[in-house]
């Protein structure tokens, strides 16, 4: 069954967040990511070899998510001790102004499809939240291959744009004040 057009299912867990130089620990939940377009960012675990490379990208690309009204949070099945020790000592994940999530449970990464039970690890797997925690994007793939975060930048807009304009689509490569289509019996086999 699919994710997609899913509300999010209730979680309570913590995360390390260190904004401004400071740390600390917070709750995050299913009503977390309600009000605002979340995005969850699932990796297999911390200190591993991938996952900095990935925590860094979306760090260089969180100002623009936060333009986009987005939050993002990284989840493993680490717990958020864990999180704040890898923050601590590695430089990558060291610029990370958002929430590191630790689902030592697996509630999370079992609720979204991404759990490997026989490794007690998560999946790559990239969620994009409505504000009504709605879940309208999904990507799941195999974690030795690493994510682009401006393609989940890419598809959170394209998300948002069509929630602000129904009735529009966007086609493929679609970058956000490009053109988009309205479906219509007119358009068909003429694309």
């Amino acid at each position: 069954m699919s994710l997609i057009n899913t509300q999010v299912q209730p979680f309570k867990t913590t995360a390390f967040v260190n904004r401004d130089g400071k740390g600390e620990f917070i709750e995050v939940t299913e009503t977390s990511l309600k009000g605002k377009w979340s995005v969850l960012i699932f990796m297999p675990a911390a200190f591993t070899f991938n996952c900095p490379t990935e925590i860094e990208d979306a760090a260089d690309n969180y100002a623009a998510f936060q333009a986009a009204g987005a939050e993002v949070y990284i989840v493993t099945t680490d717990t958020h001790f864990s999180h704040k020790v890898w923050h601590e000592t590695s430089d990558a994940v060291g610029k990370a102004k958002f929430p590191l999530v630790g689902d030592p449970t697996h509630t999370l990464t079992n609720a979204f499809g991404v759990h490997i039970a026989e490794e007690g690890l998560a999946l790559r797997g990239t969620f994009v939240i409505n504000p009504d925690g709605v879940i309208k994007t999904m990507e799941v793939h195999s974690n030795e291959i690493a994510r682009d975060v401006s393609e989940t930048l890419r598809k959170l807009k394209a998300a948002q744009f069509t929630a602000a304009h129904p009735g529009q689509v966007c086609p493929a490569k679609w970058k956000e004040g490009a053109k988009t289509l309205t479906p219509s019996l007119d358009l068909v086999g003429k694309i």
